[in-house]
């Protein structure tokens, strides 16, 4: 593989970019893997590149359905934040964020990852005292965050409205090494180094079966025919309940719709994540000017891929009283995502019923901040058999009542 610098990047201009490779190969499957990874998103795609780098498996097949990353990987607001209050949330995310900032440097690739900062708003004194409990309960997790005041809230975000009627800003959990990232760009990378360790990215190619021997994962059954394979990795996002039952088991889980939405682009005006919790919306800037909105998931058990004007409706007019600039905006696009739901707003990464199977889902609304975090755990957790940053979210934990929550700690699980 070519390594992408200014000097390529002046080379190929030279030469009418005639030179350039294409990012990843698209082989023909194998008749066997050591691993087979189904999902080709973000969360599947770094825990291939995290086999590769850290522990030297590299005949890995990574299989998808649709197209590389088209599923939530490219429907989320691009969110990175690790001011979680459980301490395993805190661990997992935190690492996430650490291994986003050099990111672009590990996969010669840029992902576009800003950190401008995250603040989540207290508009209610219940929030405010949350919140503080949450900045102690960082200090002592090693993660940066503070409690900021009003005022201070106005000096970072300028055109927010600190003294709404019904919602007033009293204070912020402010993180400055929060922000954002390109989320195309993320997957993209990571199949690149997948591509260049030797691995098959594998697109358009439904997994129809799960092929067991012995209680033991022996391979996948699929429209491109059977692959066989030592270890297997379920990470399919919204669709893990209809893997899982392929593979004999079932999870404690639900799919719903999560809806966002982009404005026309406008001049720069806002340069932090902002999320209201009380109101329940949230909202960025991104660097072709649109503002980034989003809100809640559907109420209601679906899989679909669209938006709702109800839904719609409900987050903008939460946040036009603390943003009323965006009153005057025109909506651009507007989408959805399906994210799984567990009871207790937090991941599974886990071993399964079936030996050598492994689950990785979950993540409900939160997924994308956690892609590098995840894929270093469920690397190791597929290596090793066990791993420090996964050892909290196991399927076990709902059979033994070791809940991590989330949704009552933090008020949201974005």
């Amino acid at each position: 593989m070519k390594r992408y610098s200014a000097f390529a990047v002046a080379r190929e201009a030279l030469r009418f970019h005639s030179g350039w490779e294409r990012a990843w190969r698209s082989p023909a499957p194998k008749k066997k893997y050591d691993v087979i990874i189904i999902g080709a998103g973000g969360h599947g795609l770094a825990t291939a590149y995290y086999l590769g780098r850290n522990f030297g498996i590299r005949n890995v097949a990574v299989i998808e359905k649709g197209w590389l990353g088209g599923g939530n990987t490219g429907r989320n607001t691009t969110i990175i934040r690790s001011n979680y209050l459980q301490d395993p949330s805190a661990a997992i995310y935190e690492k996430a964020r650490g291994l986003y900032e050099n990111l672009s440097q590990d996969l010669n690739y840029n992902i576009m990852f800003s950190p401008r900062g995250v603040m989540m708003l207290a508009q209610t004194q219940h929030e405010v005292r949350g919140y503080q409990r949450t900045a102690h309960a960082n200090a002592l997790q090693g993660v940066t965050t503070e409690f900021i005041g009003p005022q201070k809230v106005k000096e970072l975000c300028p055109i927010m409205n600190i003294d709404g009627p019904r919602y007033p800003v009293l204070g912020a959990l402010w993180q400055p090494r929060g922000g954002t990232a390109r989320h195309d760009a993320v997957a993209w990378g990571y199949a690149r180094a997948c591509s260049d360790m030797g691995m098959d990215i594998i697109q358009k190619c439904e997994v129809t079966g799960v092929r067991q021997s012995g209680g033991k994962v022996v391979g996948v059954d699929t429209t491109k025919g059977a692959i066989d394979c030592d270890k297997l990795g379920v990470v399919v996002a919204g669709h893990s309940g209809v893997l899982a039952d392929m593979a004999g088991f079932r999870l404690p889980i639900e799919s719903v719709a999560l809806q966002a939405l982009v404005s026309e682009p406008i001049k720069p005006c806002m340069d932090v994540v902002v999320m209201a919790n009380t109101v329940h919306g949230y909202m960025s800037q991104s660097d072709k000017g649109e503002m980034v909105i989003g809100g809640g998931a559907d109420g209601y058990n679906n899989y679909t891929q669209r938006g709702s004007f109800h839904h719609v409706e409900e987050t903008v007019r939460a946040l036009v009283e603390t943003f009323p600039i965006i009153s005057r905006l025109k909506m651009l696009r507007w989408w959805g995502g399906i994210v799984d739901m567990t009871g207790d707003r937090s991941p599974i990464l886990s071993k399964t019923p079936l030996e050598n199977c492994f689950i990785n889902c979950g993540w409900g609304t939160g997924g994308f901040k956690a892609i590098p975090g995840s894929g270093w755990g469920m690397a190791e957790l597929m290596a090793k058999g066990h791993s420090p940053l996964t050892e909290g979210f196991s399927l076990d934990r709902f059979k033994e009542g070791r809940f991590i929550d989330e949704s009552v700690a933090a008020g949201v699980a974005h």
